[in-house]
């Protein structure tokens, strides 16, 4: 990637957002966009190029409204991301490429463990970086009315990367999302954070370790990564532990949670806040969760696949594998839809009823516990299910 004109990159990256209507017609949404693009700085010819040949992906929508991976639970869905085989890829990756962690690390503050576990799971070290076709992705996100304020400036920001010399309109491939490369980037960030971590003078996160590590490391900093932190730490916790007071709305000191009479398995606390993460309730692993954790969430935005990928990343710096206990049955798609039916009835905002535990069913769940008299782990069983 080369350096694009200045005054079109700043020019496409402010247009204005969803400027161009979603839904309805997909050609007149092109015309729309395409116009959007020109009044930003983009020569004629260049929008031309960038949309010749575009066309909507069903397939991309597919993808987009399925997403059952994320429907799976933490234990699951670790054991089935975390082998044997990978955690050994990940170990050899991190010799192979050490000077780039290293620099990652000198210049950014991010740990090796951190760009590992995301560079296993978005593209399983760059042999499995997706063949959607990049423009065609982002344009039918875009054109789609479910999250056209996140994708429309993501087109934009591809054509000022395709000006770059970033990528090919017509062959540059990638996730069904629009990502690129070996750490799977959006064209903005790409634009913004891409780092030349070779020294070849081109910015290529689909052939480059160094580069797609180099520059995972600056988007990670420029979301607030704090330099040499923890991000996960698995404990030991109390029968006697206040359970409403577990999960990322309460932040404490770690001395406090200590107190309280929760332990580390390995190590000793940092002196920073922290929340108690219990991704399948008070019977399942628990964490200590510290503030670059939550950093995390900006590059997904899934709880299960953040909390998976942290945890991956304490495991390639070190840690032991973790308490598994025997946590609560939980619920299956039907019952969790369901439940989420039945907590919109009292009152709670949890979003689409989807059969997946976010943030809000899960806050919302933890709140009927409290109100129910059950312990208020944020975990849905069929106990909470039938008392409602």
């Amino acid at each position: 990637m080369r350096a694009a004109p200045a005054l079109l990159v700043a020019g496409l990256l402010a247009a204005p957002l969803s400027a161009a209507p979603c839904g309805g017609d997909f050609a007149a949404f092109l015309t729309a966009i395409a116009d959007e693009a020109i009044a930003a700085g983009a020569t004629p010819d260049s929008v031309n190029e960038f949309f010749t040949g575009a066309r909507a992906d069903p397939a991309v929508l597919k993808a987009d409204r399925s997403q059952a991976v994320f429907r799976r639970t933490f234990l699951d869905f670790s054991q089935r991301l975390i082998s044997r085989n990978r955690l050994q890829a990940g170990l050899a990756a991190s010799q192979k490429h050490a000077a780039s962690f290293e620099r990652a690390f000198a210049e950014y503050g991010v740990s090796r463990g951190i760009l590992l576990a995301f560079w296993a799971f978005e593209t399983d070290f760059g042999a499995v970086q997706g063949d959607f076709n990049t423009r065609d992705a982002l344009l039918t996100l875009a054109h789609d009315c479910r999250r056209p304020e996140l994708f429309q400036p993501q087109v934009l920001a591809a054509i000022a990367l395709t000006a770059a010399g970033g990528m090919d309109p017509a062959r540059t491939t990638g996730a069904w999302a629009g990502e690129i490369g070996m750490v799977q980037m959006l064209p903005r960030d790409i634009l913004e954070r891409g780092q030349d971590g070779d020294g070849d003078g081109v910015v290529s996160l689909k052939t480059s370790p160094a580069d797609a590590l180099l520059s995972g490391a600056a988007l990670l900093h420029h979301h607030g990564w704090r330099s040499g932190e923890p991000w996960l730490q698995e404990v030991a916790l109390p029968d006697t532990l206040d359970w409403s007071k577990t999960g990322l709305h309460t932040e404490l000191p770690a001395a406090d949670w200590v107190a309280m009479g929760i332990t580390p398995r390995d190590g000793t606390v940092p002196d920073l806040p922290a929340s108690v993460l219990l991704p399948q309730g008070r019977r399942g692993p628990a964490f200590l969760a510290y503030p670059n954790y939550r950093v995390l969430f900006e590059w997904n935005k899934s709880f299960v696949y953040v909390t998976t990928a942290a945890y991956f990343a304490t495991r390639l710096e070190g840690a032991k594998p973790y308490a598994q206990g025997n946590p609560d049955p939980g619920l299956s798609g039907e019952q969790m839809q369901a439940l989420q039916r039945k907590l919109t009835a009292q009152g709670h905002e949890v979003g689409a009823i989807d059969g997946i535990l976010g943030a809000a069913t899960r806050a919302a769940v933890q709140a009927e516990q409290a109100r129910l008299g059950l312990p208020a782990d944020a975990w849905p069983t069929a106990e909470l299910l039938n008392a409602l």
